[in-house]
Parts: structure tokens; sequence; C-alpha cells
């Protein structure tokens, strides 16, 4: 067997013991699928970790960063409370649309808000409603927007917040000083400001699995 085979043998291993059968994001995954949307969702055991920190956080407001067909917004919009909020940012229209219908699914239409429109442009629009700090951010969008996503991040949080930062290794191309692409500058240039910014505290794992070699980075707000 392949080492990467074997990855995704021991993930699919973990994945039927650990978590068992939903068919609310079953669902989410085929409407996606069948919509052509890229199949870049996290993983079901990347999935529940976003759950869990989020309920370790006791998060009442959650912010993502680029949600595709929803499959991730299910995982944290679960973790809030029945009163709790969750404002995701998806730049495609179709996209959205699937992540709506995928969200009304799973029960959350009333707890998750998706916004359409470049990151960039709604970040703006949300800071100027000035809403509570959001307890955790998840960003998982365009990764050369990467260090202005980490920026508004710390605009929207306080400290004890959670950042979480998704996709850093890009297949190990992130240690790599020659590599110039704008993924991989951008990832780059986000976990330095993860390293040196004096309001966070942060650490990054790199994974193997589902989705290969991966990872995440993790910053809690200090200040």
């Amino acid at each position: 067997m392949s080492e990467a085979r074997l990855w995704h043998t021991v993930d699919d291993y973990f994945t039927e013991r650990l978590l068992g059968d939903d068919e609310a994001l079953a669902a989410a995954l085929r409407e996606s699928e069948a919509a052509g949307l890229p199949p870049i969702a996290v993983s079901p055991l990347q999935g529940k970790l976003l759950q869990l920190l989020a309920r370790l956080q006791g998060a009442r407001r959650v912010l993502e960063i680029g949600t595709l067909g929803g499959y991730s917004t299910i995982w944290l919009g679960r973790a809030l409370p029945a009163d709790g909020r969750l404002v995701t940012l998806e730049y495609d229209p179709r996209h959205a649309e699937v992540a709506v219908r995928n969200l009304a699914r799973a029960g959350l239409a009333e707890r998750v808000e998706v916004r359409v429109g470049p990151a960039l442009e709604s970040l703006p629009k949300l800071a100027d409603e000035q809403p509570p700090p959001f307890d955790l951010v998840f960003i998982d969008a365009d990764k050369a927007n990467n260090p202005h996503y980490v920026e508004w991040a710390l605009r929207l949080t306080a400290a004890g917040s959670l950042i979480v930062l998704d996709n850093v290794v890009r297949g190990g191309r992130v240690a790599d000083p020659g590599n110039t692409d704008p993924d991989v500058v951008g990832t780059r240039t986000a976990l330095e400001m993860f390293g040196t910014h004096p309001r966070l505290d942060a650490t990054a794992v790199q994974t193997v699995g589902a989705k290969d070699h991966d990872g995440f980075a993790l910053a809690r707000v200090v200040s």
C-alpha cells in the first residue's frame, strides 16, 4: 500500500469509529458534488475538530471566511447554542446557493447567515455593523489573501478568541523559500503574522489523511 493510500485508509478507520453516519452532512457533500463545486471541503475528522474547538471555546459567535457548500459551516453551526450566530462569507453566488440549501436541510437556516461577495468587501461592511467580538474565526478562502483575512479577524475578535487558518502546509511548499506561488506566499505571510503579532499566541499542526499532506494553524487572541 502506498503511503498516501495508507493515510486515507487510517482516516476512514477513524471516521467510521468516531463519527458514524450523518445524513445532513452526507447530503451536503452530495449536493456540492452534483453542483460541480470543487472537492476541497474539510474532511469529516477535520469538521469534527472544528466543532470541538468551537465547543471548547464556548463559542456563541463564529465567523467563517470561505463557505463553499457549507460542509464546515454545518459542523461549526451545530456547536453553537440555540441563540448563537454564525456569519459565513462566500465569494461565488452559485456556491452560496448550494450552501444555503445544505444549511436549511441541516436545520441551521435561522442560526447561520451566508453573505455573498468578495470577503475583502464583506468584512469592512461587517465591521461597520460593530458586531460583538467573534469567539472563533475560521479562515478557509483564497490563500493569497490570508494576511488580509488575519488582519480582519483581529479587528473582529477580542482577548480569548480563537483564529483557525486552514491549509497551511500546501503539500510542504510553505517551507520552500523559492516557491513564489501566491497561495504559498499568502499562507507564509499569514503564518509569520501568527508568530510575530503581539496579540497572538499561535502554533501549527501538519496532518496527513483524507486531505493528503495538509495542516492548520491556531492562534489565540491574547489582548
